[in-house]
């Protein structure tokens, strides 16, 4: 019996963004689906460089024993590579993408996920997500603290407790499973899994006969749910190619940003590498010739007064001060409502020193090495004196609408703190006779949460004290 799959790839801006930072690949033993975050050009440079370094997979499939090891190898060379290009422009540092990803040898297939990307599968009456959120909601439902319903509606439902960012080391989940003939898998950025229910995705994935069909289906669900965010669909037939009228699909099919950004990724140092360097976009087609000296002529029998340098000094300098004027009037007023806009803003986190809880003024971030937020409170709550769920949000960063709920979360955290230290058991904490490893955690601490935030509602990014909570809207 031989194995293949018949697949479809789709990706959608959505209803609300300006560009779509997803980015997904299908093909014959490769389907994968990256959410890139970070804004402006980040998000979809990250997510088209995973997909891009994975394709090679595609075309040189590992042996079922290799496969694994050959898409954790292809995961660290992404990261390095989006390391790579944080080194070589500095605007990027707030980039980072989610990552899910199988690869097929026969019926053996290997997966590999990071991040809040999913991957379902339906297999005769039964159907279930088979990936498993990296977020901190995900960890709270995991811990019995609130219910799958809450989710939708918690306010930090958007932050990843693990991404592919270039800034940490890589830790995706991997797994080994067998599929069967009949099986039909659906990878998704969460601009479709967070709008579209998990029974109405069962239902399309039941109902729709052919894997185009699903793919369109779920993406126009998500569109006609509002549609805040990109939306990307990859769905895949198992089928048995000797009895199968149809057969397997066999063109690699490339969506998203991945498809919009053709570019290079990494030259390597070679000629030919050096050769592709030149047709980089912006770069020109050819290299930039030599400038051609000025054309030297004679005495002109008969010279304008207006082609003489007082003359032409005359006439452009009304434009340069009305230029000038323009610039200084629009600096002003951005300052002004800047200044305005940051002392308005407020949000927890680590104090300077890290050792405590401070309330800060401004937000998150920095501007050429100049911070945006100033610590206006240290607390005094010690950042080990909390429990581990709470202290990844303190580090993630909570935002708050103003001094008062910054005086409520305070006092929660506190109350919190004062409720560890008299009873360490409670929160899992060392001193107390309870296990080991703190609950909802491998024992392994997150990269600080990288909040997705995307240019339209702002809620991406990176800064003092620490990694920016990064907010995709969905993403």
């Amino acid at each position: 019996m031989t194995i293949a799959l018949r697949y479809a790839a789709y990706s959608d801006v959505g209803c609300l963004r300006e560009g779509n930072e997803d980015s997904a690949y299908a093909g014959p033993y490769l389907l994968a689906v990256a959410d890139g975050m970070g804004g402006h050009a980040g998000g979809e440079i990250a997510s088209a460089i995973a997909i891009s370094t994975l394709m090679p997979l595609d075309e040189d499939v590992p042996s079922a024993e290799q496969m694994a090891g050959s898409l954790q190898q292809a995961v660290e060379q992404a990261n390095g590579t989006l390391s790579q290009r944080v080194r070589e422009e500095p605007r990027l540092e707030n980039m980072g993408t989610t990552l899910t990803a199988m690869l097929w040898s026969g019926a053996r297939v290997a997966m590999i996920h990071i991040g809040d990307s999913r991957a379902y599968l339906l297999r005769g009456e039964e159907f279930g997500q088979i990936t498993h959120d990296h977020t901190l909601v995900q960890t709270l439902v995991d811990e019995g603290k609130i219910t799958e319903e809450e989710v939708a509606t918690h306010p930090q439902r958007s932050l990843l407790l693990r991404a592919l960012d270039g800034r940490s080391q890589v830790d995706p989940d991997i797994s080994i499973s067998e599929a069967k003939v009949g099986d039909r898998y659906l990878l998704c950025s969460d601009g479709l899994s967070g709008v579209v229910s998990k029974e109405t995705i069962r239902e399309t994935l039941e109902t729709e006969r052919s894997v185009d069909a699903v793919a369109r289906r779920l993406i126009d669900l998500a569109n006609r749910g509002g549609g805040p965010d990109n939306i990307t669909a990859v769905v895949a037939d198992v089928i048995e190619t000797a009895t199968d009228p149809q057969g397997p699909t066999q063109e690699p099919t490339v969506v998203g940003a991945a498809d919009q950004r053709r570019e290079p990724l990494m030259t390597p140092d070679t000629p030919a590498g050096r050769a592709q360097g030149l047709n980089r976009p912006g770069g020109g087609d050819t290299a930039e010739m030599d400038r051609i000296p000025a054309f030297t002529r004679g005495p002109d029998p008969d010279p304008d007064p207006d082609d003489e340098p007082e003359a032409r000094t005359r006439r452009w300098w009304p434009m340069v001060v009305t230029f000038l004027v323009i610039v200084a009037v629009v600096a002003g007023v951005g300052y002004y409502f800047g200044s305005r806009y940051l002392s308005s803003q407020y949000f927890i986190g680590p104090s300077e020193n890290g050792e405590s809880v401070a309330v800060y003024q401004g937000i998150n971030t920095d501007v050429a090495g100049y911070s945006l937020a100033t610590q206006v409170e240290d607390t005094r709550i010690p950042m080990d004196g909390l429990p581990e769920t709470a202290r990844t949000a303190v580090t993630a960063t909570i935002p708050l609408g103003g001094l008062d709920e910054a005086e409520e979360r305070v006092a929660d955290l506190r109350g919190q703190a004062d409720t560890c230290a008299a009873d360490p058991d409670s929160c899992g904490m060392p001193g107390g006779s309870g296990g080991d490893t703190p609950a909802g955690g491998s024992g392994q601490e997150s990269p600080a949460g990288s909040t997705r935030q995307e240019p339209a509602n702002q809620q991406n990014g990176a800064g003092t004290p620490a990694a920016a909570p990064e907010t995709n809207g969905g993403e």
